[in-house]
C-alpha cells in the first residue's frame, strides 16, 4: 500500500532537480561546442589535402568538381559537400594554416558564420576581428553580415571626442571605444518626417535596436528625462530634459544622448556639456562610477567646425553622425526567410 507521504516532494529535491538541469545544459552546451570544432577540424582538414594537392602535385579546379560529386554521392543524407563548400574549406585552410586555429575565435563560430568571414572579408586581421566579436557577443550570422556591411571594424572608436583632454588617460581609452562614428539605425530608413521627436519616437519603439546599435552594455534609464537645477538667488527651479539616458553596465558610466536633426552647431555641444554636468553631479552618487560622457547624434556635420566646438568645452562629449540604412544596405542584408533556412540548415548539420 503506497504511503501518503509518497506524493510529497523530498527535503533538497527542488535544489537537487534545479542543479540537474543546469548540468544537463551545461553538457548539452559543451557537446555541442566540441562537435562544431570537430566538423570544422573536419573541414579544416579537407582544404589544407586540397591546398596541399594543387601545390605539389598541380590538381587543377575540375579536380574539385570531381570531389564533390564523389563525396556527395558517398555521403547524400549530408549537406556541404557542394563545389562552393569545398572551394570555402581551400579558404579556410588558406586564411588559417595552422591546425592550431583551433585556439582561436572562430573555432567557437558554426561553419555558417566562417563562411560569411570568407566571403565577406579580404584579409585575416579583419576576420580574426569580427571572428572575434561575433563569439563574444553571440551574434548571428545575420548580425555578423549586417555588422561587416556597415564596417564596424572602422566605425568603432572613430566619432571626434575630446576625452583625452577631459578624462584621464586610461578612463579616455575606455570611454573612445565605446562611441564610434556613424550611428547607423536601420529602423529610421522608416522615418518619414525629420523632426527630433519623430526620431527619437523611432528609436523608442524599437529599443532593443536601438541599444544593439549603441553598443554592448548600454542599459536604458529614461527618454526625456527630466533635470532640476534651482536657481541660488529665488525660489525658481531651472528645467532641462535628456532625449535619452542610459547607463553603461560594463564601463559603470551614464551616457547622456542627444538628438539634432539638421547641421551640427557649436551650441549643441554646449546645450549637452551642460546635461552631462547635471547628469554627473545628480546621478553619479557612487565612487566607482566612471565620469558621465555626453554623445551627440545629428544628422550633418563639419568636421573643422566639430574640433574647433570640442576643443573649446570641458565636457566630456562625443559627436557622431546619426543615419538611417540606406535602401541599397537593406536590401543586401539577409530577409527573415533567409535566416530561418540559415538556422535549419545549421540544426540540420548538427544533428
Amino acid at each position: 500500500m503506497a504511503s501518503p507521504h509518497d506524493d510529497l516532494e523530498p527535503a533538497g529535491y527542488a535544489e537537487l532537480l534545479t542543479d540537474l538541469k543546469a548540468r544537463v545544459r551545461a553538457t548539452q552546451f559543451h557537446a555541442a561546442r566540441a562537435a562544431n570544432t570537430e566538423v570544422l577540424r573536419l573541414y579544416w582538414s579537407i582544404g589544407h589535402d586540397i591546398l596541399e594537392r594543387q601545390r605539389t602535385a598541380g590538381w587543377g579546379s575540375k579536380v574539385v568538381d570531381r570531389l564533390a560529386s564523389d563525396l556527395q554521392r558517398e555521403f547524400p543524407d549530408q549537406r556541404g559537400w557542394s563545389r562552393r563548400n569545398l572551394l570555402y574549406m581551400r579558404t579556410f585552410a588558406l586564411t588559417w594554416p595552422d591546425a592550431g586555429f583551433v585556439q582561436q575565435p572562430v573555432a567557437q563560430l558554426p561553419w555558417g558564420h566562417v563562411t560569411v568571414l570568407l566571403s565577406r572579408l579580404k584579409t585575416t586581421d579583419d576576420r580574426d576581428w569580427y571572428a572575434e566579436r561575433s563569439a563574444v557577443e553571440g551574434w548571428s550570422r545575420g548580425m555578423l553580415e549586417y555588422h561587416i556591411k556597415l564596417d564596424l571594424r572602422r566605425a568603432l572608436g572613430a566619432a571626434p571626442t575630446d576625452f583625452a583632454g577631459a578624462l584621464d588617460a586610461a578612463d579616455s581609452e575606455l570611454a573612445q571605444a565605446m562611441v564610434k562614428d556613424p550611428y547607423v539605425f536601420e529602423h529610421l530608413g522608416l522615418v518619414r518626417t525629420r523632426a527630433e521627436r519623430e526620431v527619437e519616437q523611432a528609436l523608442m519603439d524599437r529599443l532593443q535596436d536601438t541599444m544593439l546599435e549603441l553598443g554592448r552594455g548600454m542599459a536604458f534609464v529614461g527618454r526625456q528625462v527630466r533635470l532640476t537645477v534651482p536657481d541660488d538667488e529665488s525660489d525658481a527651479v531651472d528645467e532641462f530634459f535628456v532625449d535619452l539616458l542610459f547607463f553603461h553596465v560594463e564601463q559603470l558610466r551614464y551616457v547622456v544622448v542627444e538628438l539634432k536633426v539638421g547641421k551640427f552647431e557649436p551650441a549643441h555641444l554646449g546645450q549637452l556639456g551642460t546635461y552631462v554636468a547635471i547628469v554627473d553631479d545628480q546621478y553619479r552618487r557612487h565612487e566607482i562610477h566612471a565620469p558621465t560622457v555626453g554623445i551627440l547624434l545629428c544628422t550633418g556635420r563639419s568636421g573643422a567646425v566639430v574640433r574647433y566646438s570640442l576643443a573649446s568645452t570641458n565636457a566630456p562629449v562625443a559627436v557622431a553622425d546619426l543615419q538611417g540604412l540606406p535602401d541599397e544596405a537593406r536590401g543586401a542584408l539577409p530577409s527573415v526567410a533567409e535566416l530561418q533556412a540559415v538556422v535549419a540548415d545549421e540544426l540540420e548539420q548538427r544533428s
